[in-house]
């Protein structure tokens, strides 16, 4: 996937609609993350049996990915107070940021149409963004399944690394 057809990359900062449970209401400034890789996965709703495995498994994953010099952001547009139960019901230590109005989800395609229990409906579209330490998109995940999906960001940020 050549960069030049990869969404933009957002700039958030204070007074933007992503907000991060780290500390409640604190803005993500992605300017803070350069000279980092950045893992962004959207995911549909905090608690849910989906997406409490790949939050477990992003977890898992940390340590593997602190020594790639990456950071993992979640996504969802579920809100600060259900995003600060859901890590700590987990052990989560990573950001999970908040996009009600879904804004930076549209920019990666991670919500539009989808096919569920055989029907079409609009969604969220599980999808991860791999962000270089330069800030520019280095590769998106689309349609993302579950299972494996954070062995498979590893390879992506080892063989990006690589170019």
């Amino acid at each position: 996937m050549k960069t030049e057809k990869l969404p933009p990359v957002p700039k958030w900062s204070t007074g933007s609609s992503i907000q991060t449970s780290v500390r409640f209401g604190e803005d993500v400034a992605l300017a803070d993350l350069k000279g980092k890789w950045v893992v962004l996965y959207f995911y549909p709703k905090d608690h849910t049996p989906g997406c409490t495995r790949e939050a477990i498994a992003f977890e898992g994953a940390a340590a593997k990915l602190r020594k790639k010099g990456a950071v993992v952001l979640g996504v969802s547009r579920d809100s600060i107070p259900t995003h600060c139960s859901f890590k700590e019901k987990q052990g989560l230590h990573f950001p999970l940021l908040s996009d009600p109005k879904l804004d930076v989800h549209m920019l990666y395609g991670a919500f539009g149409d989808k096919m569920m229990y055989g029907k079409k409906i609009k969604g969220v579209i599980r999808t991860t963004a791999v962000i270089a330490p330069d800030g520019k998109l280095a590769k998106l995940f689309s349609n993302v399944k579950v299972d494996g999906h954070a062995d498979k960001v590893l390879e992506a940020i080892d063989e990006l690394g690589k170019g």
